[in-house]
């Protein structure tokens, strides 16, 4: 009874120091750290990450239309490019998501202590706002993409390569969006090297 009853203590004991050691590691990587940013920075990654997948979806279908082009396949070629506009509308949604998430790190950036980790964290911003911008520039050579189409299918004469210089812009967007991903998500990294010291 008595062994039992030290070893219950025993337990108790340890239970307590591994959740005051807890509590110390948490309380450490989020000190100086406001809670808006810790938040808003797990959000805007989880959506940016959306925006490349879903970007990143549409580089096979932007082949198969070039490809249907090619072949004078007109009515699937804008069929398939109206499936794509409509999931550019949902890119479109995302990355009005990720500017408010960023608009609310943007703030909480002056509340961070370390000087380094405030840096790091602008960088990490500065490319999602690009990526931002680069998925502006994909929804307009999208939109431009379909007109072309149209008309094409409309039987108005274009020049043959005219979809395919499209299509090329627009993979050259969806790789920035990728790249400003990659490059926010290494900015961050250093951010947390520099809290965690």
């Amino acid at each position: 009874m008595l062994r039992s009853r030290r070893f219950k203590i025993a337990l108790a004991a340890v239970i307590i120091a591994a959740g005051c050691y807890g509590a110390v590691r948490l309380w450490k990587f989020s000190a100086g750290i406001p809670q808006d940013f810790t938040d808003s920075r797990l959000q805007g990654a989880l959506i940016a990450q959306n925006i490349v997948n879903l970007s990143n979806q549409s580089v096979s279908d932007l082949t198969k239309i070039n490809d249907l082009d090619s072949s004078r396949k007109f009515a699937d070629a804008l069929k398939l490019t109206e499936n794509v506009i409509k999931q550019g509308q949902e890119i479109r949604d995302q990355a009005v998501a990720l500017s408010r998430e960023i608009e609310k790190m943007t703030k909480a950036l002056s509340d961070i202590d370390s000087l380094g980790a405030r840096q790091a964290a602008l960088e990490s911003i500065t490319n999602r706002l690009a990526l931002i911008s680069r998925l502006i520039n994909y929804s307009g050579y999208l939109g431009q993409l379909l007109d072309t189409l149209r008309n094409r299918f409309a039987g108005n004469v274009l020049g043959d390569h005219q979809v395919a210089q499209l299509v090329g812009q627009i993979n050259a967007e969806v790789q920035a969006i990728n790249s400003f991903n990659s490059q926010a998500g290494q900015a961050m990294d250093r951010f947390d090297k520099i809290v965690n010291r």
